[in-house]
């Protein structure tokens, strides 16, 4: 059975790179890609895949209105997928005990954990804050894949 901590190391085994796949409102299935990490949720303290999305980007709708999220991994031949509910916390999606230096904290850290690194984190905050970027952390429900020695 895989846990997250599989997820972990397949995703540090190159870049945090991964499909996200969100259902839009007429069942269609929306995906795109994005850099992840494994981290530990804020508000519950249980482990999770996290990511930062543009405040504008349609998955944060989707998740909003519902959606579960399912964030997939590929390497060769070899590849992982995590579904489940998704928390969002940002400017748009509030959550309680989360200020604003919380946010640019936890923004950093999922960044950090998706394998980012950053000469300016100044500059990594002002663009957060510009974009009204979110923290998005899923919870998993289910862990399938094909990864060696899992």
């Amino acid at each position: 059975m895989l846990e997250l901590e599989d997820v972990r190391k397949f995703l540090s085994s190159e870049t945090g790179l991964a499909t996200i796949s969100t259902v839009q409102n007429d069942g269609r299935v929306l995906s795109s890609i994005a850099n992840c990490g494994i981290i530990r949720h804020p508000l519950t303290n249980e482990d999770c895949v996290a990511l930062v999305s543009m405040g504008k980007a349609a998955r944060l709708r989707h998740v909003r209105r519902g959606s579960e999220m399912t964030v997939a991994v590929r390497r060769g031949w070899n590849w992982v997928a995590v579904t489940g509910k998704a928390d969002l916390i940002g400017p748009d999606d509030q959550a309680t005990g989360i200020d604003d230096e919380k946010l640019r904290l936890l923004l950093r850290e999922i960044y950090e954990a998706a394998g980012g690194e950053h000469a300016d984190f100044e500059e990594y905050d002002r663009e957060m804050i510009r974009s009204r970027r979110a923290a998005v952390l899923v919870v998993p429900t289910r862990i399938i894949g094909n990864l060696p020695n899992a």
